[in-house]
């Protein structure tokens, strides 16, 4: 099985501009998550997919490997769609490039669900993570998730999901964590789809798979991560790197 990692990496961001190409550490974002991506030893090959010169300048002058979209997309997983199709292999990782600081730990659980799958059942899997603070239970950010028996996710919602009625109930809410691992054919097939109603609605890009019948398999983890998205993050970001 071969498995490859791809970073979609736009320049532009509406809530911190050039955010990946901020210094982190001495390095630029994009440059220290591609690195970190690499230095997990998950992968065969890992790309970063843009359409910005600037971003591919600073990886290829680092000798890393760039594939330069072609098309305007509107998600990250159109990117990478574009960049897999023409590329040999059986699974494809979404790493954002705005989280530097790679959990391989996590990264390997979501692999082995496709390594423990003879039956192909599992078209995506990804991440989850328990949360128990009431404004991050209520913020429209944190995209939640709930789930089956077997762990199959039933549906992602910005709402409070599920809602707690019977407050005698020991009601446990799940964050979406925002790593993906594809199987190549389920990637392609995305752009295929069209947007429905409730992708459309909630503004949540994998909410088109369960719409058109595909099974994602969600994954604890205990690790929250780093995301960088404002210039806050980023302060925060640079303290923690000097720490560890």
């Amino acid at each position: 099985m071969k498995i490859i990692a791809m970073i979609p990496a736009r320049y532009d961001s509406s809530r911190f501009p050039g955010k990946l190409m901020q210094d982190l550490g001495g390095k630029s974002v994009i440059l220290r998550t591609y690195q970190a991506t690499i230095s997990t030893n998950l992968f065969s090959e890992v790309y970063v997919v843009t359409d910005s010169e600037i971003i591919s300048q600073e990886i290829k002058s680092h000798g890393g490997n760039v594939f330069m979209s072609q098309k305007t997309h509107e998600s990250g997983s159109d990117r990478i769609a574009e960049a897999a199709e023409a590329m040999d292999c059986d699974i494809v990782v979404n790493v954002q490039g705005d989280e530097p600081f790679i959990d391989k730990e996590s990264l390997q659980k979501v692999l082995n669900e496709f390594k423990n799958d003879p039956e192909n059942e599992i078209d995506l899997a990804s991440l989850m993570i328990h949360i128990t603070d009431p404004e991050e239970i209520q913020n429209k950010n944190a995209v939640k998730v709930i789930v089956d028996q077997r762990h199959f996710a039933l549906y992602f919602s910005r709402s409070p999901i599920p809602f707690s009625r019977d407050k005698t109930v020991d009601t446990k809410y799940f964050k979406h964590k925002g790593v993906y691992a594809f199987r190549k054919q389920a990637l392609l097939d995305f752009t295929k789809l069209p947007m429905q109603m409730l992708e459309a609605s909630e503004k949540i890009e994998c909410i088109r798979y369960l719409e058109f019948g595909k099974k994602i398999k969600m994954v604890k983890t205990d690790v929250h991560g780093i995301e960088i998205d404002t210039p806050e993050d980023l302060i925060n970001a640079n303290k923690y790197w000097k720490i560890n």
